[in-house]
């Protein structure tokens, strides 16, 4: 354990890249109003997160090109290209734009829950400017492994809250491995699935491990990283619903309400502690969101732009200023924060099958493409995952 977290890969970022402010709030909101009942969204999500984002690594490292320069150049059809282009970047952008609203929100909240209400909402405008600067300068990765570090405290709190309020070892092995959809939960359920298994996480895991690792031989590292990063990020979230089952309080509205999951543990300190984690989780996530985006515009576009060309900062800068915009509208935070998560689990089928097509390639991965025993396991989970975003669909629109 010492040793890999020495050698740290990107399984990580990407495991601190869901573990953003979004999973905070909706997993304390799931274990407020649901209790240990929606754990199995964790668990179908875990096991979701490991095999797409291990199709991503494996494109990434066999090819050493990124997701969507890949499925861009395996539709020969131009005008299928053209189109297949299109919908990646609107579901990315769409996608990010949203989750940016919330990774903004969420940062937010956190402030609020150290300093109290901003009268003129400035808050989203002085996380917008940081993450503003941190980007254009391009020189963050201390800070980024600082504000890592940060979100790890917030979430050890939560692993020790969790075992600190002795839940039921029957009741929640059940919560975990039997479905339940209590009433008005769907949009809950599609939520936790969106906040963990992210799409344009996808995109960048393919292209960050391709920079790590340039052999085919080195696929078992990055399975491995891979494999223990989502587990212990997907133990960290579901300790977050079991310590905020402990809530009593249901109208979970601001940073001071969340708060109440640290409770047990820190007392009156709890809202400094968790304050501090949804400041760190919601600037990191500020900062991968953007430039996720930016990396799959500069792949369709056949940009091969540096991160401080002017087309790459053109992107970023409007998914940031996008969702400095909406986080800054009257609008309960939570609730863009839930729509953000919502949203990525709608667009997730999407990307998932165009992952699914590219990996059962022979021509991109010839000897390391899908097995069928992997083909079965992901088409099951795309499967669900198309039921439960076209249910959602219908919750939103109150037709079921």
């Amino acid at each position: 354990m010492f040793k890999w977290f020495k050698n740290i890969g990107p399984g990580a970022l990407v495991a601190a890249a869901f573990i953003g402010p979004g999973t905070v709030t909706l997993c304390t909101l799931a274990g407020v109003n649901y209790g240990y009942s929606l754990l199995w969204a964790m668990t179908l999500s875990i096991i979701a997160t490991i095999v797409l984002q291990g199709m991503a690594a494996r494109v990434g490292i066999v090819t050493q090109k990124g997701l969507a320069t890949v499925i861009k150049e395996q539709i020969s059809s131009p005008i299928l290209r053209k189109l297949a282009i299109l919908l990646i970047l609107a579901a990315i952008v769409i996608g990010n734009t949203a989750y940016e609203a919330g990774n903004i929100s969420g940062a937010a909240l956190g402030i609020e829950a150290i300093f109290g209400n901003s009268s003129f909402n400035f808050y989203p405008f002085l996380i917008g400017l940081i993450a503003f600067i941190l980007l254009y300068v391009g020189n963050y990765k201390f800070l980024e492994r600082s504000l890592i570090a940060l979100v790890l405290l917030m979430s050890s709190s939560f692993l020790i809250t969790a075992i600190i309020t002795k839940p039921s070892l029957n009741t929640l092995f059940k919560g975990m491995f039997i479905p339940s959809f209590p009433e008005n939960s769907m949009l809950t359920i599609i939520g936790l699935i969106g906040t963990t298994v992210v799409p344009y996480n996808l995109f960048l895991h393919a292209s960050l491990v391709k920079e790590r690792w340039k052999s085919k031989s080195d696929l078992k590292f990055a399975k491995k990283d891979t494999l223990i990063s989502i587990i212990l990020g997907g133990i960290v979230s579901m300790a977050i619903i079991v310590a905020a089952s402990s809530i009593n309080n249901s109208s979970i509205t601001n940073g001071a309400d969340l708060a109440q999951g640290l409770a047990p543990l820190y007392g009156d300190f709890a809202k400094y502690f968790l304050g501090i984690g949804l400041f760190a989780a919601g600037i990191t996530s500020a900062i991968t969101a953007p430039l996720a985006a930016a990396y799959v515009a500069n792949s369709c576009f056949d940009w091969n732009a540096g991160l401080k060309s002017l087309k790459f900062r053109i992107v970023w800068s409007i998914i940031l200023i996008v969702g400095v915009l909406f986080s800054s509208l009257k609008i309960n935070p939570i609730e863009i924060i839930k729509f953000a998560q919502v949203s990525n689990g709608i667009l997730l089928p999407i990307i998932a099958l165009f992952l699914l097509w590219v990996v059962n390639k022979t021509s991109v991965l010839g000897e390391f493409k899908n097995k069928v025993s992997q083909n079965i396991i992901s088409v099951i989970i795309i499967l669900i995952t198309i039921i439960l975003g076209f249910k959602s669909i219908l919750k939103v629109f109150e037709i079921f």
